[in-house]
């Protein structure tokens, strides 16, 4: 028995699987939809008049979001490959460390989407301010209260 919880090694991990899948769906479907949109922005006529650093960004943005999308579903193909083989402590441990690196990638993701559309819409000052203003959100939200947390400290 563990945790508390009067649940076995086994239970644990089933319900820490149940627990990690219900995450992903949530955060699954933003990244899917964020990566199929951004696969679509070079067939757009205005990309070409985006600057060389934005064209940069650009690739860094897509390269994360496809990447995160990666790491958020490589959770199931591993259910798949493993399922019925007695694996589930292995096929936890790696969704779990999937799940923070998409996690990651995500939160890069979106403060890139937001420096470019700010950059777009509103000049180059905007988009810096709005890389800094988002990937500082991102970075306080999901990263540094988490820590934090993690540590034992009360906010």
């Amino acid at each position: 028995m563990r945790g508390g919880r009067n649940e076995t090694a086994t239970e644990q991990l089933d319900r820490n699987w149940n627990s990690l899948m219900q995450e992903l769906r949530v955060v699954q479907t933003g990244v899917q939809l964020l990566t199929g949109f951004l696969l679509t922005i070079p067939f757009q006529n205005r990309f070409g008049t985006l600057s060389e650093p934005l064209r940069v960004l650009y690739l860094v943005i897509v390269s994360a979001s496809i990447g995160a999308t990666i790491c958020l579903v490589a959770p199931v193909a591993a259910h798949r490959m493993l399922f019925r083989r007695h694996r589930i402590e292995n096929v936890v441990n790696a969704a779990h460390r999937y799940a923070i690196v998409g996690l990651g990638l995500f939160g890069i993701a979106l403060t890139g989407v937001a420096a470019l559309i700010f950059d777009t819409v509103g000049g180059t000052w905007a988009g810096i301010v709005a890389g800094i203003v988002f990937g500082s959100l991102f970075t306080a939200i999901w990263v540094m209260h988490p820590w934090h947390q993690h540590r034992g400290k009360s906010t």
